[in-house]
């Protein structure tokens, strides 16, 4: 690599505008050298450096400053087009003058250029060169240039010491295109992030060192692969829904109405999944939604601008150091629009209509519906579950072994009497008489009657018999065995070791066992199924209350929470994988994994005025129902990328993200999560406006929306640390005064607090936590809060020297991954902020000059 660099009093700055301008030239040379560049201002100014390398011609753009120009910047040789010793390079410098112009040559004027051979540089003292500019007709010299080689690759303490000392104390910023690093790329990580963009950057520390910073975006393959599965499991979910109100029987014209206007809505949402689904299949190309796309209708389920980031730190004399953040736009339906509101108000509004439409329907509290679910959900799943731990008691008995009978029968046991425990509730005993009332021929002496009904013509002890039946049926089969057991006992005791052997030979006593016990373990099921019948379908029952006391709007809503839901368990798949990955072979990461679970927190910049108002509301309901999911890690069938793959399991009020790793990873893990524990993620949102918009909302509007939600999740929070009984976390004095700084941050009247963001941050990196950040679109908030908190890491954990914090930032922004983001999602690398709307912004989230325009985004 070279680094090039022009002292303060090498050439004055000329007057105009700065573009940058890349144009390569060909020609019939053989030897290539390619370049991997961009420009690191040190000193502003508006000359430009041009570089010809053979046959290779690229123009540096630096920008408009002060008339003490200090560049630097750096050009990499790539090992593909081989250097000679005798290769000639050749610098030029032009000033560029109006960026108006169509053409490179009709925008710049020439100022001077300078020559040398690799020769000539690796014989020079130190490998550095002090070169002349010189007019075209070489008639004078009009600046100097400074060229010195820099080894690429890991830093040693002695080369850090060589560079900082043989280049000028002001020119120790420098960014530029990286490779990729095996550290952050192995084949774990490319099965699930793709298309990576590395930046690499050289700071000084506070003792005049230099650190190395390499920073890393890359796609998410998640972020069409969970929608697309939820998407599936939504279908699924409601066309099971459909049979069971079919399989509810014959009902009273009334109900009958109600029921199929039901399936007729359900249906329609079906169809509408189905082909939303069936449009994302045909996609291919870039793993991620750009911005400009959040408003397609097929692309609603698809996170917005889902992309990870990850900043390394190589310091001298210390170990790497690395730090991610997941950037997405924030979760909420932009098809739909917010000119009602969002989830939040909506599920409000929504509760309130359920109540004014009781006369047609039965009301059940939100509360009770979500009941409905769990015991609809607990049914499915344990009824399937009994009948095959019955079957495998009867197995045992084949092998006359006391202690495998035993262990079935203790899982039997468990199963069962959680099962009855789940049904032991008023609303199932409820349910089943307003179903009764539904009936045909049912006629209330309450025609009146908004309330549940009770109804003396039914048997209202008929459902306590059949449900205390499977307790009865469980402690037959219980009593049975203890007394085959006892009777074996006792044979053994009475027969010598031989005569015994003898009678095990002559006849097969587990036929007698099984005869025995079979008719009691048939009885028991066929109870199971009996009270799961009935069961199910008064809970089926209690839905349909829902669904039809809501009208269309109803699941108008529910497909609103879908979008959203599934936009965030994109996001939070991605950041739990790739905190997983990053602390595979971190022990106390995974001891507090399997016993306490993860924290996510979400970072949002939206602010509460207008639209952004709505985002946030559907936010808000989207980070919360992420508490319905949890993670299993699996042993993968393969190494192949195919089976390295995420996958969603469940049903609305629960789903489970199964995370296969490959079998040598996995083997090393703790037996908790080998065993298939299921692994919980708390999540957590925090808001603080920054923009114009927020400056309105604070001023005359309403900011109680984002105190609520800060003071809810600060809660959330401290509670997730209290349960940390782990060694490691008890002697973290600062988490607990971070914690504490946080609660009065929180409760704080003070505008645009964003410091509210930067306590959670480091309060979840303190905690082995996940971060997110998010905006409207995770471009151009999302980009200045990043690359704000890279600063503050290096500065914080890394002594960044004071006097750069500033111009890393901007370096950063200017020239690092985030504006790369902007490029990908507009083809344009403009921050789309315009002036006025930087006024407003909080310091240190505002662009540096030349980055920013208002663009559409």
């Amino acid at each position: 690599m070279w680094w090039v660099s022009f002292p303060p009093t090498s050439l004055q700055p000329p007057c105009g505008e700065a573009i940058f301008v890349s144009s390569p030239v060909c020609s019939g040379e053989q030897d290539l050298l390619t370049h991997s560049v961009a420009p690191m201002l040190l000193r502003h100014s508006l000359s430009h450096i041009q570089t010809l390398i053979h046959s290779l011609h690229v123009v540096f753009s630096l920008w408009q400053g002060t008339r003490d120009p200090l560049f630097l910047t750096g050009v990499s040789l790539s090992p593909d087009w081989p250097v000679y010793e005798e290769s000639l390079i050749k610098l030029s410098v032009y000033d560029v003058k109006d960026k108006s112009h169509q053409t490179v040559s009709s925008a710049r004027s020439f100022l001077g250029s300078a020559s040398f051979s690799v020769a000539d540089l690796l014989k020079s003292k130190d490998q550095q060169l002090s070169l002349s500019l010189r007019t075209a007709d070489d008639s004078a010299a009009v600046g100097t240039v400074v060229v010195c080689r820099l080894k690429m690759g890991e830093i040693e303490d002695g080369e850090v010491d060589h560079i900082a000392a043989d280049t000028h104390q002001k020119c120790t910023l420098v960014c530029e295109s990286g490779t990729t690093n095996d550290k952050d790329n192995g084949p774990l990580m490319n099965a699930v992030f793709k298309n990576p963009v590395c930046k690499v950057y050289r700071f000084q520390t506070v003792d005049s060192k230099l650190m190395l910073v390499r920073e890393q975006m890359a796609e998410c393959t998640l972020s069409f692969s969970i929608p697309m599965q939820l998407l599936g499991l939504f279908i699924q979910e409601d066309s099971c829904r459909i049979q069971d109100l079919n399989d509810l029987g014959e009902l009273s014209p009334h109900w009958d109405n109600l029921r199929r206007d039901v399936i007729t809505r359900y249906s329609q949402l079906i169809k509408t999944y189905q082909d939303t689904l069936a449009e994302l299949e045909k996609l291919t190309g870039p793993a991620f939604k750009p911005s400009c796309s959040k408003a397609q209708k097929y692309l609603e389920f698809i996170p917005i601008n889902l992309h990870t980031q990850r900043m390394r730190v190589t310091c001298p004399r210390k170990t790497d150091s690395f730090y991610d953040v997941i950037t997405v736009g924030a979760p909420a339906a932009h098809f739909q629009g917010f000119k009602n509101g969002g989830l939040q108000k909506l599920l409000s509004r929504y509760e309130a209509e359920k109540k004014s439409t009781a006369y047609q329907c039965i009301y059940y509290s939100p509360e009770n519906t979500a009941k409905a679910r769990e015991i609809l959900s607990t049914v499915a799943q344990l009824q399937p579950l009994i009948c095959g731990l019955a079957d495998r008691l009867l197995l045992a008995t084949q092998q006359r072994s006391s202690h495998t009978l035993r262990d079935a029968l203790k899982s039997l046991a468990e199963k069962t009497e959680q099962f009855v425990h789940a049904l032991k509730d008023e609303l199932v005993k409820s349910a089943l008489l307003a179903l009764h009332a539904a009936r045909p021929g049912y006629v209330s002496k309450k025609p009146d009657a908004v309330d549940i009904p009770h109804h003396k013509e039914y048997d209202e002890e008929e459902w306590d018999r059949v449900w205390a039946n499977v307790a009865k049926s469980l402690n037959c089969v219980i009593a049975m065995v203890d007394r085959l057991q006892e009777q074996d006992n006792n044979k053994q005791e009475s027969t010598p070791d031989q005569a015994l052997a003898d009678v095990i030979t002559s006849h097969n006593p587990a036929t007698d066992w099984r005869d025995q016990l079979s008719p009691l373990v048939v009885a028991l099921k066929d109870c199971v199924s009996e009270v799961a019948e009935r069961a199910s379908k008064s809970m089926t029952f209690v839905l349909l209350q829902k669904a039809s006391c809501s009208t269309p709007y109803g699941l108008q809503l529910q497909q609103r929470r879908d979008t959203v839901f599934s936009q965030a368990l994109a996001a939070l798949a991605c950041g739990f994988v790739m905190r997983l990955y990053a602390g595979i072979e971190d022990k106390g990461f995974l001891r507090q994994l399997h016993s306490v679970g993860v924290v996510a927190q979400f970072e949002s910049l939206l602010s509460t005025y207008s639209e952004e108002i709505g985002m946030l509301e559907d936010m808000e309901v989207g980070i919360s129902d992420l508490q319905r999911v949890t993670f299993r890690i699996t042993e993968a069938a393969s190494d192949d990328p195919t089976n390295l793959q995420p996958t969603v399991t469940g049903r609305r009020d629960h789903y489970t993200v199964e995370v296969p790793l490959p079998l040598q990873a996995f083997q090393t893990l703790p037996d908790e999560l080998r065993q298939g524990k299921l692994l919980q993620v708390i999540p957590v949102l925090f808001n603080v406006g920054i923009n114009e918009q927020q400056t309105i909302a604070e001023r005359f509007g309403d900011i109680s929306l984002q105190e609520r939600i800060n003071q809810r999740n600060f809660d959330i929070l401290e509670a997730y640390y209290k349960s940390l009984s782990l060694p490691c976390f008890q002697t973290q004095a600062d988490v607990k005064e971070l914690l504490e700084t946080l609660g009065q941050n929180v409760v704080t009247k003070k505008r645009k607090n964003v410091e509210i963001l930067w306590l959670a941050g480091a309060i979840c990196r303190r905690l082995n936590g996940i971060r997110f950040t998010s905006c409207k679109s995770a471009k151009d908030r999302t980009s200045m809060s990043v690359t704000l908190e890279q600063c503050a890491l290096l500065r914080d954990e890394h002594q960044l020297h004071k006097d750069y914090f500033v111009r890393a930032l901007d370096c950063m922004r200017r020239h690092g991954c985030r504006i790369e983001n902007v490029q990908k999602n507009i083809k344009c690398r403009k921050y789309a902020f315009n002036m006025l709307q930087l006024m407003a912004f909080p310091k240190y989230y505002r662009p540096p000059e030349g980055t920013y325009g208002k663009v559409d985004s």
